[in-house]
């Protein structure tokens, strides 16, 4: 795995840059990004290029043995550009102007801002698609961030109404698919459709879901128009786009089938901040971040690129964004560059080189502060690239399990939760934790994955389950585990014919005859087990595996498939992943609080995410190739597999 950093040389008197490029190989660096905000300073002047300093820029960085990701600088247009047409800004879902003076002040919709896109894209590419210290592409930045993706101007109107024409045909087949008979909703033709937003009260569900599919789809092909000049003007280079964490505006499976890698910006702390993390998980693991957030990512998004993936920005110190921002304890920084190493990453980079003295990131760390003092990140950059060279090249292994990830099931459970509680993102982080909390290795994959080869398949929840999805899923025959709400909605986000689980009844012979949300603090216990925010009555023959006292079920199993049919509690899933781990014969290693694992083909892993050392004797693995058998906290270990 190469380590990089994200730097700005625009930032920097042009006597700096020198001094800095040495000081980045030395640390062990070899790839660096830049240029992802710079788009003003190439072009300053509409169709006047000053491409001088970005020349000299790439060959100082060149010079001293370093490769360049170079970014398309679209996430910032410039102001000139803004003036020349201010309808490219978006409209937030409040109807007001999302304008200049930060950064991704830009609609995805807006076609004269897409061909200024292609324009500079074009112009950068063209440039320096051939230069050989050209390593990889970056696409803009960050698709998405502060709230970008659902835009509501006049073009994304527009296009939203090409897109339900293109998806429908007739007007008439959008009424009946979106049931707008109700409250007089129906329309005389595409022309009258507007985004959902601004309406009285909640708007059509099924509009909603329509809107975000369209939504992500502008994403996708706003990205594969720089993908596309790229590929033309550069080609061998890989090109990535640096996604984001706990984020699911739009479906990053199909921005990655046009990738080559998937990135993503790595900040367990500010994530832990900024989540659903109750109260003591955020005291335990303040400046750690929980154990499963950094994992969890990166194996979403090694799923998303098949299999080629990366971290485009660690987390170096204290960010700026949460709403409290503690420095990492001292290792955790090399402790998240060996498990991104551990779970296949080809580089990880830290943002940023140099903390900035000026603007809205200024009280973001960097691996050196403002004053080119090294900050603490640098020395843990320079000892993750020792045991990295010590522990030699790593090759990822198939896991055991599989995990499947829907985004457009986040958008269903967004659009109509039902219960305040009901998160996807969390219940699908609390069914991975439990597999990891077990020490079992999981990949995180896409609803049209293959998953055959697999020991077991989890679906933490699935509400709209395709016959395809359905058929993946009757041709298994490792345990299937399906979660709450799958199969409740049709494609057009309605109450299926059959009743829930819908298609899915073709797997396990039972029915959902009413659902119920509770509100926090509301509980229904069995032994040492209990449910909470959401549960569901069956109608079945099937006798429950696990049942209330009352004789209601909660689980029910029918041949390898089995369905859970309310929100379990971490001790009724640490039942399930025991139960099915045993039918499986899956390997479990129950860890210790705050301990992770991760095998590649040659070595097993150790990450000690808690505030105290752990002794990991108990383990039997054995005497550690790297580091101590009791792992201090932000300890690592490492043993060679037998």
């Amino acid at each position: 795995m190469k380590l990089g950093c994200c730097y700005f040389p625009e930032h920097w008197p042009e006597e700096m840059w020198a001094d800095d490029a040495r000081r980045m190989a030395e640390i062990g660096l070899s790839l660096v990004r830049v240029g992802e905000f710079a788009w003003r300073r190439i072009e300053p002047e509409p169709g006047i290029f000053d491409w001088g300093w970005l020349d000299r820029a790439i060959e100082v960085l060149h010079g001293a043995g370093l490769r360049v990701m170079l970014c398309t600088p679209t996430a910032t247009p410039p102001k000139w550009l803004v003036d020349q047409m201010p309808d490219m800004v978006a409209i937030d879902e409040e109807g007001r102007t999302r304008g200049f003076g930060s950064r991704r002040h830009y609609c995805f919709s807006h076609t004269g801002y897409r061909e200024e896109s292609r324009r500079i894209t074009a112009a950068v590419a063209q440039r320096y698609g051939g230069h050989p210290a050209i390593a990889a592409w970056q696409t803009d930045n960050e698709y998405g961030c502060h709230d970008t993706v659902l835009g509501f101007s006049a073009a994304a109107a527009a296009r939203f109404r090409i897109w339900l024409k293109e998806r429908y045909g007739d007007i008439g087949a959008l009424n009946t698919a979106w049931g707008n008979v109700f409250w007089s909703m129906e329309y005389r033709s595409f022309a009258e459709v507007d985004p959902p937003h601004l309406t009285v009260t909640e708007a059509n569900p099924a509009h909603w879901l329509d809107y975000r599919r369209f939504a992500s789809d502008e994403v996708v092909s706003f990205n594969r128009e720089q993908v596309d000049i790229l590929r033309e003007k550069s080609p061998g280079r890989d090109i990535t786009h640096n996604f984001m964490g706990f984020f699911t505006e739009f479906d990053h499976h199909d921005v990655g089938r046009d990738l080559d890698v998937a990135t993503w910006d790595s900040y367990p702390l500010g994530f832990l901040e900024q989540f659903w993390f109750s109260d003591d998980e955020k005291q335990a693991y303040l400046r750690q971040g929980h154990p499963d957030i950094a994992a969890f990512h990166h194996d979403l998004y090694r799923g998303c690129s098949n299999g080629r993936w990366g971290v485009m920005e660690q987390q170096p110190g204290p960010v700026n964004w949460a709403r409290f921002n503690p420095a990492p304890l001292p290792g955790m920084v090399a402790l998240w560059t060996l498990e991104a190493f551990a779970h296949g990453a080809e580089f990880t980079a830290y943002f940023r080189w140099r903390q900035a003295p000026f603007a809205q990131e200024q009280m973001h760390a960097g691996m050196l502060r403002p004053d080119g003092s090294d900050a603490e990140a640098a020395d843990e950059a320079r000892s993750a690239a020792a045991a990295i060279a010590q522990l030699g090249d790593q090759s990822s292994v198939d896991a055991p399990a599989a995990l499947v990830f829907s985004y457009e099931a986040a958008w269903v459970c967004g659009i109509q939760p039902q219960g305040l509680s009901f998160r996807y993102l969390e219940l699908a982080y609390e069914w991975y934790s439990a597999l990891r909390r077990h020490g079992i290795d999981v990949d995180i994959v896409g609803p049209d994955a293959d998953l055959t080869g697999y020991s077991a398949v989890f679906v933490p929840t699935m509400p709209i389950a395709a016959p395809r999805f359905t058929d993946t899923l009757a041709a298994l025959d490792c345990p299937v585990l399906i979660g709450p709400r799958s199969g409740s909605k049709t494609h057009s986000f309605c109450i299926p014919d059959e009743l829930a689980p819908g298609d899915l009844q073709r797997l396990i012979p039972l029915s959902v005859t009413r659902v119920e949300s509770l509100r926090g603090g509301v509980s229904e216990s069995r032994d040492d087990w209990s449910i909470s925010r959401w549960r569901e009555d069956v109608s079945s023959d099937l006798e429950p595996e696990f049942a209330l006292p009352d004789g209601r079920g909660i689980v029910f199993a029918h041949g390898n498939i089995r369905y859970v049919a309310a929100w379990p509690d971490r001790s009724l899933l640490d039942h399930l992943v025991r139960n099915i781990a045993a039918e499986a014969d899956i390997e479990l290693t129950p860890l210790p609080e705050g301990l992770r694992l991760r095998r590649t083909a040659s070595h097993i892993f150790a990450f000690n995410y808690s505030g105290c050392p752990i002794d990991t004797a108990p383990l039997g693995l054995g005497s550690p190739v790297f580091g101590a058998p009791v792992l201090e906290a932000a300890g690592v270990a490492v043993w060679a597999r037998a």
